[in-house]
Parts: structure tokens; C-alpha cells; sequence
């Protein structure tokens, strides 16, 4: 079993709270949007997956892939930034999420937490909103839960406070 931290669009601010609530953890995911003096310290505190978002920088985009489809407890995983909702993927995944369909579709980048089951592809898609304090959104969140022997459970839903 993997338990797993989901967090994205820090935009350069890492809530202290954030270690809290991933100390239990065996990994750590970020969606995107790192910011900066955020990558760092986080690959310090547990092992990091990620991707690169959109105000990345080189430096970020030098270690973070715009996609990463990995396996973990044999569970097909993609992860990207932008990567929009079921029935509504953007162009640049909607080919392959239809035709090669992952177990879990991870994106961040609306700032909008949603947990979502698409039934056509049989594909659960998380996004774990926003943990930073630049956006629109209301409430910085994460994510966590567990995936093991194929399957993914315990998620549990974040507020970390307001923006």
C-alpha cells in the first residue's frame, strides 16, 4: 500500500501545515504550478512526483515532465497540469485518455478541487484545487489517499484555510 499526498498550484507558497498533513505519506504529488522554493524542500521531506504547470520556470521544467504516466500498486496514473474534466479533457490528452485510458487522471491548474469517476473511460480524475495563496480560489486544499492491490481509497479532502 502507497499513501499518497496530493497538492498542486503552490505558486511559490508552502504552507507549513502541508508537513502535517503529509507526514504519514510515502509519497508526494504535485500538479503543477510548483512556484518557486517549493520543489526543494518537499523532494527533502518524502520522495516527489510531479509535473511542471504553467508559470514554471526552466529550472522547474528541467526535472518535471508536462506528463507523467507512471504505475504505482498497479494502478495506471497519469498526471499533467492542464488537463481539464471528464467529457470536457483538453485537446492535448483527449486523444490518448480515449483511446489509452489510465486507472487515475490527476490535473491541477483550475484551482477548483473536484473528485470526479468518468464512467466512459472507467477513470477516476482528482484535482486537488489549489494549496497556494495566488488565484481566485476561496480555500487552499489538498488531498489525500491510499492506493493499494489495485485499488484507490481513503481520499480525504483538505481546507487548509483561506487564501
Amino acid at each position: 500500500m502507497k499513501k499518497i499526498g496530493l497538492i498542486s498550484d503552490t505558486h511559490g507558497y508552502l504552507d507549513d501545515a502541508v508537513y502535517k498533513y503529509f507526514d504519514d505519506r510515502d509519497e508526494i504529488w504535485h500538479a503543477g504550478d510548483f512556484g518557486p522554493g517549493v520543489a526543494e524542500p518537499l523532494a527533502a521531506f518524502k520522495p516527489l512526483r510531479g509535473v511542471y504547470g504553467n508559470i514554471d520556470d526552466a529550472a522547474i521544467r528541467a526535472v518535471y515532465p508536462e506528463h507523467n504516466r507512471f504505475s504505482c500498486e498497479e494502478v495506471d496514473v497519469w498526471m499533467t497540469h492542464i488537463g481539464g474534466y471528464p467529457d470536457k479533457y483538453t485537446p492535448q490528452v483527449k486523444k490518448e485518455i480515449y483511446t489509452k485510458p489510465p486507472q487515475l487522471f490527476i490535473s491541477g491548474h483550475s484551482h477548483i478541487l473536484k473528485v470526479m469517476f468518468d464512467k466512459k473511460i472507467q477513470c477516476l480524475h482528482i484535482n486537488p484545487g489549489a494549496a497556494g495563496k495566488h488565484g481566485w480560489h476561496q480555500k487552499r486544499t489538498l488531498i489525500r489517499f491510499c492506493i493499494s492491490e489495485e485499488k484507490i481509497h481513503t481520499l480525504e479532502a483538505i481546507e487548509l484555510g483561506d487564501r
